[in-house]
């Protein structure tokens, strides 16, 4: 499809959330793009098939939304598996005709969205540097940093999609561990989760698996999105509870050990009896 070339945009200035931070869940054309993997010559022309519904517009500029990007990556796995723009095309009218498209979607919304309330945040380079420190902050370990995906080039700036870590990481550097200790603790710690969090989501997905691959009865579907969104908070509940109870077991075995050594060492010496005349 050939895209007629607009003249350039100015950027608007971020939205803010409460707190004045941006909202990062508010997105221009060019941001939408690279949040989904592709061009903005394929939103346009997603958005000119009507598989994209048009942005809301600021003046001049168009904002997307996080509902924009599900749609987005939802059209990205439809073609991995095989389909044409014009078989989503043809899949989506037909949901549409059915009433049964904002049922499907609020399935599909209730598996891909987030699955934390934390909201990303940017941070410039200045600010990493006085969280950590110029010495801890090394080029090496800012390339581990980005590898982890802790952090995201955004222009000039880095988005940290969960940036609670990386206030923990800067408290716990501050108190004196390495913040290269902490990175390899968060590598170990992600192939454990990652496994766990694989066998929690399948469990999920068998509810899905009774269709085959085809789409459910439209009675189902919003029963499905329902039933999703209650498992989804259950299965942080037990993610919680079993860290907490490991990291429970591990404090006493270890730093049990610790403070037990301590206190040997600060014991005053056993008295002496009188000695024998």
């Amino acid at each position: 499809m050939a895209i007629s070339p607009e003249p350039p945009l100015a950027a608007p200035p971020a939205a803010e959330a409460p707190g004045g931070e941006p909202n990062l869940n508010e997105y221009t054309i060019d941001e939408l793009a690279r949040a989904g993997g592709t061009t903005v010559r394929n939103v346009r022309a997603y958005q000119d098939r009507g598989l994209l519904s048009p942005p809301e517009r600021r003046g001049r500029v168009g904002i997307y939304t996080g509902e924009h990007l599900r749609r987005l990556m939802l059209i990205h796995q439809l073609l991995s598996r095989g389909y044409t723009l014009a078989n989503i095309q043809e899949l989506f009218d037909g949901l549409e005709k059915g009433q049964h498209l904002h049922d499907f979607l609020g399935l599909e919304q209730a598996i891909g969205s987030p699955w934390s309330t934390e909201t990303p945040r940017l941070f410039t380079m200045p600010e990493l540097l006085k969280m950590f420190g110029i010495s801890a902050f090394a080029p090496a370990t800012l390339s581990r940093v980005l590898k982890l995906g802790l952090l995201k080039p955004e222009g000039i700036r880095f988005r940290a999609p969960n940036p609670k870590i990386l206030y923990a990481g800067a408290e716990l550097t501050k108190a004196g561990m390495p913040l290269d200790d902490m990175l390899l603790l968060v590598e170990h710690l992600r192939i454990n989760v990652e496994r766990v969090a694989d066998e929690m989501v399948q469990m999920i997905a068998r509810l899905l698996d009774r269709y085959d691959g085809r789409l459910p009865p439209a009675e189902d579907v919003p029963r499905l999105a329902d039933l999703i969104w209650r498992l989804r908070p259950l299965a942080n509940m037990a993610v919680d509870s079993e860290v907490s109870r490991a990291l429970e077991r591990s404090a006493n075995k270890f730093l049990g050990e610790r403070v037990a050594q301590i206190l040997e060492h600060m014991r005053p010496p056993a008295l002496e009896g009188p000695k024998p005349g």
